[in-house]
């Protein structure tokens, strides 16, 4: 949050009245003033006028809080409560609604603590897993509640060149500028294809439009969120995955890659849009760019010069790797997977697809909620392990390491996903886990929201059909750290420089 800056003419008096009100300054941003009460929150917008907004005008202001409401109220049920006047009323005392001249228009809302915002809390990275998926799953499940725009193409190349033009603006190096818009004009346009696949299949909508840290919060015990962008209708619809993609590229440089890989992997585990990694590379590093020119023109030197190399960085193609982790139930093969994903190909690491997540999708179940053993009759396992492989081949065809997540008893199902893998061109790793059978039973028996629904009769009922590692490599996992370490020394010589 920034320092109070300078009031534009003619709204000094409401900013007196409301920071009466609160009982403290604003917090300031360039374009607005939020004022902090013990329970309520007015935000003022500023009577300013920049190249990318207009709010110097009463009535627009009043039209954009209404925006802003209407946004994200849906999102945030009782943190926004509704759009106001600033009235000057009898005697000319400035008052919140009433009778008498309007001055001004605030949003108002609930007050949140500040230890409930996410930025706050990510700063002693005291982000749990269980956070990072709650977070996933509030982004998922407010996409999908969002209607698609019929044939909207987002002209990303026109973001790209307006986002170089305020990097050099913002003194950002002109060299290194050029270099990184001529190399994501060519991504993009390399990319023509699959995005307008993505447009024709829905996947363009009026998304959140700055769905950073930032604008994520705890309320009424959940991760909501909130501050969607208002004021450009064209910035805000966009592909599904160009918004998600301001959330890991914070997640990565503000937590770590693991984090960010956790909340792309929920996310796609509730959503089932594997395909969106086709473009992840364009628009973690558009995200960076935002970033970097951002903090250039806040004087901030180093930040600045941070996300300017991560958004070259994220241009920078890996090769990729389809990794298939098998075993009997309690294994450890999705505690594996998560593990080994964030060290595989580009950012932010392996998407991992597991057989269990896919199942619940299919079911209309979230992946903790248990399914009855009629949903896995054979049938219903042909059609997870279609999709399976089906994503498999996807996300490798787009140049992005996948990892399948599932037990693999079945021959037939490993030949699918090695055969997805030659498909895409791309190496193929299958790796075996296994464990005494008392430490199976013991960790089936200590587990507890999981997608798995394995219990300790099913392991048994498996023992019987094991048919061991074959072709694929066979990994302890009795001592966890090893057998990641194994992992890893095994995909890094699978992997095609």
């Amino acid at each position: 949050m920034n320092a109070q800056k300078d009031q534009p003419d003619g709204q000094a008096e409401t900013v007196a009245f409301l920071t009466r009100l609160a009982g403290a300054p604003p917090v300031e941003t360039h374009i607005s003033c939020v004022f902090l009460g013990s329970d309520t929150v007015w935000k003022l917008k500023k009577a300013v006028r920049l190249p990318f907004l207009d709010f110097s005008k009463i009535e627009d202001r009043r039209r954009f809080c209404e925006r802003e409401l209407a946004l994200n109220a849906p999102a945030a049920p009782g943190m926004y409560r509704d759009v106001v006047p600033v009235v000057r009323g009898a005697g000319g005392v400035l008052a919140i609604g009433g009778e008498g001249e309007i001055r001004d228009w605030v949003v108002r809302m609930a007050r949140v603590p500040t230890e409930d915002f996410i930025d706050i809390r990510a700063v002693g990275k005291a982000l749990p897993p269980s956070l990072l998926d709650a977070i996933a799953d509030a982004v998922a499940l407010y996409h999908l509640s969002l209607p698609s725009i019929p044939d909207l193409w987002p002209d990303m190349a026109a973001i790209a060149r307006g986002n170089a033009v305020s990097g050099l603006a913002a003194g950002l190096p002109a060299a290194e500028v050029g270099i990184w818009r001529d190399a994501m004009l060519a991504g993009l346009t390399a990319r023509t294809a699959w995005s307008a696949a993505r447009a024709k299949a829905g996947f363009v909508r009026r998304c959140h439009g700055d769905l950073h840290l930032g604008n994520l919060c705890l309320w009424q015990g959940r991760p909501v969120l909130f501050d969607a962008l208002e004021f450009d209708e064209a910035l805000g619809t966009i592909d599904v995955a160009y918004d998600l993609a301001f959330l890991l590229m914070d997640l990565e440089h503000r937590v770590d890659r693991a984090a960010a890989n956790r909340v792309l992997n929920r996310y796609v585990a509730r959503t089932g849009d594997a395909g969106l990694v086709g473009g992840l590379p364009m628009f973690l590093s558009m995200r960076a760019m935002v970033r970097a020119h951002v903090e250039a023109r806040s004087g901030h030197g180093a930040p600045a010069n941070e996300y300017l190399s991560a958004a070259m960085r994220y241009l920078t193609p890996l090769a990729p790797i389809v990794v298939a982790v098998g075993g009997l139930p309690g294994t450890g093969k999705s505690t594996l997977a998560r593990a080994l994903a964030p060290s595989l190909g580009v950012a932010p690491g392996a998407l991992v697809v597991r057989s269990d997540e896919i199942r619940k999708r299919q079911h209309g179940a979230a992946p903790e909620q248990r399914l009855p053993g009629s949903a896995y009759t054979p049938e219903k396992s042909v059609a997870v392990f279609d999709e399976l492989t089906h994503a498999m081949e996807v996300v490798a065809r787009h140049g992005h390491a996948a990892v399948a997540d599932a037990t693999f008893l079945n021959l037939a199902h490993r030949g699918m996903v090695e055969d997805a893998a030659k498909r895409a061109g791309v190496p193929f790793l299958g790796l075996w886990l296994s464990a005494p059978r008392v430490e199976l039973e013991r960790r089936i028996a200590a587990r507890t929201g999981d997608a798995s629904d394995a219990t300790i009769a099913v392991l048994h009922a498996a023992i019987g059909n094991d048919p061991g590692p074959g072709t694929w490599h066979a990994i302890d996992t009795t001592d966890g750290a090893a057998a990641l370490t194994l992992a890893e020394a095994l995909a890094r010589s699978h992997i095609v420089a």
